[in-house]
């Protein structure tokens, strides 16, 4: 109790509740702007939190991080384009929501489950920060690097029907990631003596190139519809109800993202695609999934918002980032001398329990400030596609300059976003290639640095969690196998059904025909001896 009234006297200052407000409210606009999203806010704000207290700089930088998610789920469920990239598996069940006229039960239902995954992490990582902490250890190089691999095979098998382009898309990718120069002997890879291709192709621009480029060219080569907004009932609070009719879906997801936001690097894509694949395996109407299932909608964005609160614990815990917003978040620690680390937890626990404190509050007031202000955001729908296009178009071409100042990057863009076009047009998943490039310099990295240690294959997995992920991959794998082999199986047999059912049919035609050609045959000759006989009469 002490410790919590103490974290509560931290937050009780004028100064952190505006950075409160600030970061909860400008999280959601800059997550609906697409191409903008929270690392270029983040690294805009950095240098103005240097003067703040590390509590208030790090509640506005996390309230960015945080509500971005909330924000994001807009533009990728009303116009089928993510504003952040943790909300492109949003838009797999969110867009056809919208597409059949449901636009509003989507907006809640994603507000209710980035609730839900927010809550259940904060309150998570409060209750048992401590062994967290002591857990945060055991995972080396090894075991983020088969983790991520984990999050890679999952991401396939996901994509039921799709799975061999789905791994060639997620191979290119990685393919992608590794142009420019290698991050252990710096030598060049793939630039071709090109010098804009030694700092290698950013995340962001492929991002905005596969989603807003190509999403903005889908609309400007459309025709504008006529959406009819469904009315229904309970308004916006009804995602509350709606969630509450899939615990098990919303709390296994949740858990996927308060463990996969404890490894450093692996972070929501795992996380969302961990808990979407349970979700479609497990569901009653798996055929569901992608064409807008309130289940598959829940597992993705449940999983998402559950990582922030999560990903502060290998930075607060062992001072080592996870990506590029908690390395940010780090600078803010060392410019105030506070040294993250084990030693962190033991003196200044009630410095911790603050910034848990600031994430529950930050996810209340995103919730109330959405629930409230949808009934103007989602008139976003009526805007006609083709000016929509060109906004997405001027916004994510905006985005992509203010990241290097480059018009290189502008171009490559470009390139990705008729790349992304294409995949469009051919019903192909465009979300691989950005999961190969997040996790394939993870890999790359982990695995080279995992094998300086490693004399024999199986020294590789002779830690406790290297097994049980290794395991873990190999029982995916397994059943994955086994299902495509069961699934030919019944094509076969329906295939040898169906040429029985045709020979038999067949048989059917030639007996029917046979009959048909023995009666005409009788009929002309009897009307041929008719003749005959009326030609006897005459003569």
């Amino acid at each position: 109790m002490d410790l919590l009234l103490s974290a509560l006297d931290i937050l009780m200052r004028w100064d952190v509740a505006l950075a409160l407000l600030t970061g909860s409210v400008g999280g959601v606009l800059i997550g609906a702007i697409p191409g903008v999203g929270p690392a270029v806010a983040i690294a805009i704000l950095l240098p103005a939190t240097f003067s703040m207290d590390p509590i208030v700089g790090l509640t506005v930088l996390l309230g960015i991080y945080g509500s971005s998610m909330y924000g994001g789920a807009i533009p990728a469920i009303l116009i089928n384009t993510p504003g952040t990239a943790v909300n492109a598996l949003t838009t797999y069940d969110g867009y056809p929501m919208t597409a059949r006229g449901e636009p509003r039960r989507a907006l809640s239902l994603a507000y209710s489950a980035s609730f839900f995954g927010g809550i259940f992490s904060v309150i998570c990582l409060i209750l048992f920060a401590p062994v967290l902490a002591r857990v945060a250890p055991y995972f080396g190089s090894r075991e983020i690097f088969l983790a991520a691999l984990l999050g890679i095979i999952l991401m396939v098998v996901a994509h039921r029907g799709q799975t061999l382009i789905a791994g060639a898309l997620a191979a290119f990718g990685i393919f992608i990631q590794s142009i420019g120069l290698e991050p252990v002997k710096y030598t060049s890879r793939y630039t071709f003596d090109q010098p804009f291709l030694s700092g290698g192709i950013n995340l962001i621009v492929v991002v905005l190139g596969l989603f807003a480029l190509s999403q903005a060219f889908v609309l400007l080569t459309s025709e504008d519809e006529k959406i009819r907004m469904t009315r229904l009932r309970g308004g916006m609070f009804q995602g509350l109800r709606e969630l509450a009719r899939h615990p098990r879906v919303a709390t296994v997801s949740a858990s996927f993202g308060v463990v996969m936001g404890m490894i450093p690097g692996v972070g929501e894509f795992t996380a969302q695609f961990m808990s979407y694949t349970y979700a479609q395996r497990s569901s009653k109407r798996p055929q569901d999934f992608g064409n807008g299932s309130s289940e598959g909608l829940i597992a993705a964005e449940t999983a998402n918002n559950a990582v922030p609160a999560a990903a502060m614990v290998p930075l607060l815990a062992l001072g080592i980032p996870g990506e590029a917003l908690t390395a940010m978040m780090l600078s803010v620690f060392y410019v105030h001398n506070v040294v993250p680390g084990p030693g962190l937890f033991q003196n200044q626990m009630d410095f911790v329990v603050a910034l848990y404190l600031a994430l529950l509050i930050l996810n209340v007031l995103v919730l109330v400030f959405l629930l409230f202000a949808t009934r103007s955001l989602i008139q976003v729908v009526r805007i006609p596609n083709r000016f929509l296009g060109v906004c997405i178009l001027t916004l994510s071409f905006v985005g992509v300059y203010s990241l290097r100042n480059s018009a290189t990057d502008c171009v490559m863009a470009a390139l990705f976003g008729v790349l992304g076009y294409i995949l469009k047009r051919l019903s192909m998943p465009s979300v691989p290639i950005i999961l190969g490039m997040v996790l394939g310099g993870i890999m790359e990295v982990k695995l080279r640095a995992g094998m300086a240690r490693v004399k024999e294959p199986l020294d590789f997995i002779d830690r406790p969690v290297a097994f049980l992920l290794f395991l873990a991959i190999v029982l995916v794998l397994i059943g994955h196998f086994r299902r495509v082999l069961r699934e030919r199986a019944e094509v076969k047999a329906a295939e040898r059904g169906a040429l029985k059912s045709g020979h038999r049919f067949g048989q059917m035609l030639g007996r029917r025909r046979g009959r048909f050609v023995k009666d005409r045959f009788k009929l002309v000759r009897a009307r041929h001896a008719k003749r005959l006989r009326a030609l006897k009469d005459l003569f």
